[in-house]
C-alpha cells in the first residue's frame, strides 16, 4: 500500500470514532499545552532575565559590614549589610579604602551610606530614600541615566539628583530640575531626574557623600554603609573579590573566618544565581506539566488496543486479501500519529491562549513588564507538534504491531 493509502485508512478509523477519540485528544491537548505554556513563560522569563543583565554592571562589587555564612552571597537583612545578627557595631572606615588602595584589578572604588529622612517640597512631607556618593567616581561606577539635567559634579555638595518616581509620583507638583526640595531643614537643589526603570531606584534620591552626611541623622564622617568597587573587567571579578578578602582580612586583624566581620558580593555572581533559578524553575514547571502527557499518552494506547479489538474481523478480512503485516502496523501507526496531531495542533493553540493570559493573570516577570502578551517562538510551536506526534507514534507502536501480528483465521474467527 501507499502511504497516502495508509493515511485515508488512518483518517478514516479516527473519524469513525468520534467520541473515544477526541477524548484521548483531550489529554494530548491539555498536557502539550501545558507544557508549550509553561515553556514559552519560562522563555519570557530568561529574556527579562537577560535584559536586566544587560542593564547590569558585572564589574561592580559591593562589600557590606556583617557577615554569616549561610547568607553571605544574599541581599536583605541578614546578608551583605544585615550581618545575620552574628556580629554588632561592625563599620567600614577610609581605613578599609585605603587598604584596598593597591590592588591591581580595582579601577574605581568609593564608599556610600544611606538612610531616610522627611523630605519636603511645596509644603508636602514625605519620607524618601537617601544615598550618599562620591561624586567624583559615582558617575563611572552607575548605571543610572538621567531623562533630564545632570548627575552629581565633584563641585556639589547640596545638590541631588532624584529617582523619576519621586520626581513626578510622590508629591502632587511634580519636580523639575533646578527646583528645591528640604531635608533636615536645609535646602538642596535638584541638577537632575534619572530615567524611569523597574527597580527600587525610581524613589530614591542621590547626593554628595559630605552633604548627606550632615543631613542624615545616623550618618557619621568617614563611615560607610557600604564599599562599591568597580573591577577593571569582567573576568578579573572572581580573583578581586578572593584578593579584597585577604586584604581585609589582614587589615582588619581577623585570622579566622568565623570571625569575619564583612561580606563581599558581586553584581555577577548574582546574575548567575539568578539565571540558574528561573532555568531550574522552568525546568521544575515543565516535568509538572509533562506528567500530563503521560497520562495523554496511556490514553491513545488504551484507545488504540480497544480500536485492534473492535477491529479485529477486519483486520482478518484485510490479511485473507492481500494486506501483508506491514500495511496493518502503518494504518495503526498513521491512526495514532492523526491523533497526537490534531492534539499537538489543539495543544499548541491553547498554550498560546494561556501565554497570552499570563500578564492578565498578574504574573509580570522580574519586577516590570509584564503587561504585554508573550508570544510563542516558532521553534517551540514546532517542538509541540513534534512531541505530540512523536508521542502519539509511540502510544500506538505496541497496538499496532499486536494487530500486524494477528493470525487471519484467528482474526475471521474473533467474536
Amino acid at each position: 500500500m501507499r502511504n497516502s493509502t495508509y493515511l485515508k485508512m488512518g483518517l478514516n478509523m479516527l473519524l469513525h470514532s468520534k467520541l473515544r477519540s477526541w477524548l484521548t485528544i483531550i489529554g494530548i491537548v491539555i498536557g502539550i499545552g501545558s507544557v508549550v505554556g509553561i515553556l514559552s513563560l519560562g522563555d519570557a522569563m530568561q529574556e527579562q532575565v537577560q535584559s536586566r543583565l544587560a542593564e547590569m554592571d558585572l564589574t561592580k562589587i559591593t562589600i557590606s559590614p556583617g557577615y554569616t555564612k549561610a547568607s553571605s552571597n544574599m541581599p536583605g537583612p541578614g546578608g551583605p549589610g544585615g550581618g545575620g545578627g552574628t556580629t554588632t557595631d561592625v563599620e567600614l572606615t577610609d581605613d578599609d579604602i585605603d587598604a584596598l588602595q593597591g590592588l591591581d584589578g580595582i579601577q574605581y572604588i568609593a564608599g556610600q551610606i544611606s538612610g531616610s529622612e522627611p523630605v519636603i517640597y511645596a509644603a508636602q512631607n514625605a519620607t524618601l530614600s537617601i544615598t550618599g556618593v562620591d561624586p567624583q567616581v559615582w558617575k563611572y561606577m552607575t548605571t543610572l541615566e538621567t531623562q533630564s539635567g545632570r548627575l552629581l559634579e565633584p563641585s556639589d555638595k547640596y545638590a541631588a539628583v532624584i529617582g523619576s518616581g519621586v520626581a513626578s509620583g510622590v508629591y502632587d507638583q511634580n519636580i523639575g530640575v533646578n527646583q528645591v526640595i528640604t531635608i533636615n531643614g536645609k535646602a538642596v537643589r535638584v541638577v537632575g531626574i534619572l530615567a524611569e526603570e523597574g527597580g527600587g531606584g525610581d524613589r530614591s534620591i542621590y547626593m554628595p557623600i559630605d552633604g548627606a552626611a550632615n543631613l542624615l541623622d545616623d550618618a557619621e564622617e568617614d563611615v560607610y554603609d557600604t564599599i562599591t568597587v568597580k573591577a577593571k573587567s569582567e573576568d578579573l571579578v572572581d580573583g578581586l573579590i578572593e584578593d579584597i578578602e585577604d586584604k581585609l582580612m589582614v587589615s582588619r586583624h581577623i585570622i579566622r573566618d568565623d570571625d569575619r566581620d564583612f561580606s563581599v558580593t558581586a553584581s555577577k555572581s548574582m546574575a548567575e544565581s539568578v539565571t540558574e533559578m528561573t532555568s531550574s524553575m522552568t525546568l521544575f514547571l515543565g516535568a509538572i506539566a509533562a506528567v500530563s502527557l503521560l497520562v495523554g499518552a496511556v490514553g491513545i494506547a488504551n484507545t488504540m488496543f480497544t480500536s485492534v479489538l473492535e477491529k479485529t474481523k477486519e483486520i482478518g478480512t484485510m490479511k485473507a486479501i492481500g494486506a501483508k503485516n506491514r500495511d496493518i502496523l502503518m494504518i495503526f501507526l498513521f491512526n495514532s500519529a492523526m491523533v497526537g496531531l490534531v492534539g499537538g495542533i489543539l495543544g499548541v493553540m491553547l498554550g498560546a491562549c494561556v501565554s497570552t493570559l499570563f500578564p492578565l493573570l498578574g504574573m509580570t516577570m522580574m519586577g516590570g513588564g509584564g503587561s504585554s502578551g508573550i508570544s510563542l517562538a516558532p521553534d517551540l510551536m514546532a517542538f509541540g507538534l513534534i512531541l505530540a506526534v512523536g508521542i502519539g507514534v509511540a502510544s500506538g507502536v505496541v497496538p499496532a504491531y499486536r494487530a500486524s501480528k494477528l493470525k487471519p483465521v484467528d482474526a475471521l474467527r474473533y467474536e
